[in-house]
């Protein structure tokens, strides 16, 4: 590409930037002037966004966008001018002036030379007089634009540095507040947060060591009480003078300790508390990186909201409050499909046609209104319609007539049943399938999307006057409130949000219904499955005469799931799965906990699944069973050792659901040090690790007269001959690559060097 060329790729780009600007303040302004068409200061920010298009098209030789950028000024500067009253159709030409420049700028457009003359033609019969004004087609109303790789990460979104035929200012982007604005890839921030939050966690672990120091420091004291009363006793025993002497220095050394332990243990308490405060505002930092104001999912909604009321007659406009509430970018891409479903819901269903609304009392034109605000931890939606809400008589005349209840029981149905009618798939009221509604594809997704975000969404409605949809949402995917449980001797956690109770069952409570195991739940009979089997874990004993039951639900589905103990509540921060394992079933992230232990967080709709799947195949289990083992000989140890904790909990998960003990260490040295202190059957370690690698414990172990004999199994990344010949002649007895690491092929080569689980 020649100099030239470069230069004009470059100054195309800065068009299309300064058109993404400026069509946004266009579009504002101009529903703006729709409701009042006089307002100076909106024709005034009109009249310079097109201005300032037009001398950007002309700088880059975009004749195009010159010719339509200068007839929609000439037609602002005559409603300035008083020479023009706008009229809707004058709205409408230029709204669709607005769409075409931003295909002019768009690479790749499809605009001809054709489109160009039909609408300056169409203006300039706009703008004379002696020509009857025609009614303009209401554009179509735009897709949403995919986001792009690079994530902008201000406040709010900042319009691009116009490209006018002024000299050029500045490059830097600013915010509002003044500070700079950077660009960063959605991974770097993942990463950045998921350090955070381990760095929070590991300083939660300082916790347990100064309460041993404080019991210590307790001790202490007593040791000094009794050492006090010894000396009292001995003082009558007439005791020589080196006795004395040993005594005393007994007591000076004791009490030397005891201040210098206190020293310490308050320095331990301030750097803890000071650790825990920066770890927590680092994170908090780092969740903020991540939060964007709830106007960004709002861009193009305002106007799809009034072009779709036009082309179906009415008369809408839709208010928008709490726009600078800050959510996590990962909810705010998942909430756009969700809420546009429900403007165009609300336009379509919701609002009457404008001399209904007359008829009733009502202004001509329909308001939606849409609010957005945080509340203890979530985000709440509130979108409501001032239309005719919903006929219920029709909903359960159309419920009966599509057989999905009979007439008697329809005709039981309380409102909230009725409405519930709305989320499943493939209603709908339409008895025509129309461009905009009709296929039933419309509250049931939105349902689906919110309860993928670990939220609710709740419909109210009040004949006449309107329907109110009320969302709640985490503010970010990052964390998740959920209840931490132990399934054979290992922590999970199930997010509140999925929860409907936790209970204790006593045996009386569980019936046998057709073969499977039931309680009784808010009136109705909830089926009870084991999570150890579920989640193919070895059944544990319950220690306590009651079973442990989370009942959890997603939509009509619910079932009661009984785990041995519930461990608590815990805010938990989610740790993406290595892409590697792929879909881990009925799993779908990990945390770790106060004491950095990991806890696995549990895929509820996967977990569904696999219930209907055991149903299905008549495979599912009876609790009771749990409490009907017998004595078994006792199961093989194996050690992993490897500094990846992903990798390592993933051996661990393996090996434990095929019945083996697993212990685990992070380096070599700590391998080293457990299996000195420790029996195993089998070591499983990694190459690459700190302080002491793969290689250096394998031969230490084979000096070793006691362990010389211990089967060893490395697992690496390197896959070079060179390698796997380092690896063997090092003392190894298998040699297994990462890079072809599967499941089987691992529990393969344990069983071919130990055998099974049991001695």
């Amino acid at each position: 590409m020649t100099p030239d060329q470069m230069r004009d790729a470059s100054l195309l780009e800065l068009f299309s930037l300064e058109a993404d600007a400026q069509t946004q303040v266009l579009s504002a302004g101009l529903l703006a002037l729709e409701r009042n068409p006089t307002q100076a200061d909106q024709l005034e920010a009109c009249m310079r966004a097109a201005h300032s298009l037009k001398g950007a098209a002309r700088i880059v030789g975009v004749d195009a966008g010159v010719s339509v950028a200068h007839v929609m000024e000439d037609c602002l500067v005559s409603a300035q001018e008083s020479r023009l009253y706008l009229q809707p159709e004058h709205i409408d030409a230029l709204l669709q002036g607005t769409d075409l420049l931003m295909r002019i700028a768009t690479p790749g457009n499809d605009v001809g030379p054709a489109d160009i003359e039909a609408y300056v033609a169409l203006m300039e019969r706009l703008l004379d007089p002696s020509h009857p004004r025609p009614s303009v087609r209401p554009p179509t109303v735009p897709e949403p634009a995919p986001e792009p790789v690079l994530e902008e990460l201000p406040p709010e979104p900042e319009p691009a540095p116009p490209v006018t035929s002024d000299p050029p200012r500045q490059g830097k982007r600013m915010t509002e507040g003044g500070e700079r604005v950077l660009r960063v890839t959605a991974e770097r921030l993942n990463s950045l947060l998921d350090l955070s939050s381990k760095s929070l966690v590991e300083t939660q672990r300082i916790k347990p060591y100064l309460v041993s120091l404080q019991r210590l420091k307790r001790i202490q004291s007593q040791s000094v009480r009794a050492l006090d009363t010894l000396d009292g006793q001995l003082k009558t025993q007439h005791l020589n003078l080196e006795a004395q002497e040993a005594l005393a220095d007994a007591r000076r050394l004791l009490s030397e300790a005891q201040a210098l332990l206190a020293e310490k243990t308050a320095e331990l308490d301030e750097f803890g508390w000071q650790a825990g405060q920066r770890a927590q505002v680092l994170y908090d930092t780092a969740l903020a990186c991540r939060m964007r104001p709830f106007a960004d999912v709002l861009a193009g909604q305002v106007r799809m909201v009034r072009d779709l009321g036009r082309s179906l007659g009415k008369q809408v406009r839709l208010e928008i409050e709490g726009e600078k509430t800050q959510v996590d970018r990962d909810v705010l891409e998942k909430l756009e499909a969700p809420l546009t479903h429900l403007l165009r819901n609300a336009v379509d269903h919701g609002i009457e046609m404008p001399e209904q609304r007359v008829l009733a009392g009502k202004p001509a034109e329909g308001l939606i209104r849409l609010c957005a605000s945080h509340q203890a931890g979530l985000l709440v939606l509130e979108l409501s319609d001032d239309g005719n809400g919903v006929d219920l008589e029709r909903l359960r005349g159309t419920i009966v007539e599509r057989k999905l209840s009979p007439l008697e029981t329809a005709l039981r149905l309380s409102e909230e049943e009725l409405l519930t009618f709305l989320f499943l798939p493939g209603f709908s009221l339409r008895d025509k399938v129309t461009e905009v509604s009709g296929r039933g594809v419309g509250l049931d997704a939105v349902q689906h999307m919110v309860r993928q975000l670990r939220g609710a969404v709740v419909l109210e409605q009040t004949a006449g006057q309107g329907s109110r949809f009320h969302l709640e949402v985490p503010l970010t995917l990052s964390v998740v409130r959920s209840l931490v449980v132990e399934v054979g001797e290992e922590a999970y956690a199930f997010p509140l949000a999925h929860i409907e109770r936790m209970c204790d069952l006593a045996p009386e409570d569980i019936v046998q219904l057709e073969g499977r195991q039931h309680f009784w739940h808010e009136g109705r009979h909830v089926g009870l499955v084991a999570a150890s089997q579920l989640l193919q874990r070895p059944a544990g004993q319950n220690p306590s005469e009651t079973l442990k039951v989370v009942v959890i639900r997603e939509r009509d589905a619910v079932y009661g799931i009984a785990v041995e103990r519930f461990i608590g509540e815990r805010t938990l921060v989610v740790l993406p799965l290595d892409d590697r394992l792929g879909k881990v079933q009925d799993i779908s992230a990990g945390a770790l906990l106060d004491d950095g232990s990991v806890v696995l967080i549990v895929d509820v709709e996967d977990m569904l699944r696999s219930v209907d799947k055991l149903l299905n195949t008549g495979r599912l289990e009876r609790i009771a069973r749990r409490s009907q083992q017998t004595a078994e000989a006792p199961r093989k140890r194996v050690l992993v050792v490897d500094d990846s904790l992903t990798v390592r909990e993933l051996q661990r998960k393996l090996l434990l659901n095929r019945g083996y003990e697993v212990a685990v260490a992070v380096d070599g040295m700590d391998g080293w040090n457990a299996l000195r202190s420790e029996d195993f059957d089998l070591l499983i370690t990694d190459i690459d690790m700190p302080r002491m690698d793969g290689i250096e414990l394998v031969t230490l172990l084979r000096r070793d007269s006691r362990l010389q004999s211990l089967p060893v199994m490395v697992v690496s990344y390197k896959d070079r001959e060179e390698d796997r010949r380092r690896g063997l002649d090092a003392g190894a007895d298998y040699y297994l690559a990462k890079a072809s690491f599967h499941d089987d092929a691992l529990l393969d080569a344990v069983m071919e060097l130990i055998g099974g689980a049991r001695a």
